[in-house]
């Protein structure tokens, strides 16, 4: 292995992980404003406690905490289910393939998702922050979970 790759891999490969958290919680937290709060401006708005609502709920805090990079993985994890159930009640019974029935987006976002849950929230991330501040690095943080 060169060295430049090891260079890539252990410097670069967290903050793109970063910045790819970043960008899909910024496009997902949309789902969650235009249900909720009508921004961008909604079709319609789901009445409460509406499953459609509570995605939005879901979508709005999830986003945000994500964005930030706050409890990554378990967040993570969540809105990556949430995603798989909207695709299987909502787009599935379209059609089976997914550029057919519209949900393409609800599973490249489930599995972003799912690979945030495992990979963590790279290197720009308030999560890293918690663990410098309680003095654990994040190979100690790995060897606990």
């Amino acid at each position: 292995m060169l060295p430049n790759t090891i260079r890539l891999e252990t410097i670069w490969a967290p903050r793109v992980l970063s910045i790819l958290r970043i960008m899909a919680a910024l496009l997902l937290l949309q789902h969650g404003t235009q249900k909720l709060l009508d921004f961008p401006a909604a079709e319609f708005m789901p009445s409460f406690p509406s499953l459609f609502w509570f995605a939005g709920a879901i979508e709005l805090v999830g986003g945000t905490l994500l964005a930030l990079g706050l409890f990554t993985r378990p967040v993570a994890f969540t809105l990556s289910g949430q995603l798989a159930v909207a695709y299987f009640m909502a787009h599935a019974p379209r059609s089976f393939f997914p550029i057919e029935n519209g949900g393409d987006a609800a599973v490249l976002y489930c599995f972003i998702f799912l690979l945030l849950a495992v990979a963590g929230g790279g290197s720009w991330s308030l999560d890293k922050l918690r663990q410098q501040g309680a003095g654990r690095t994040p190979a100690a943080a790995a060897s606990q979970a």
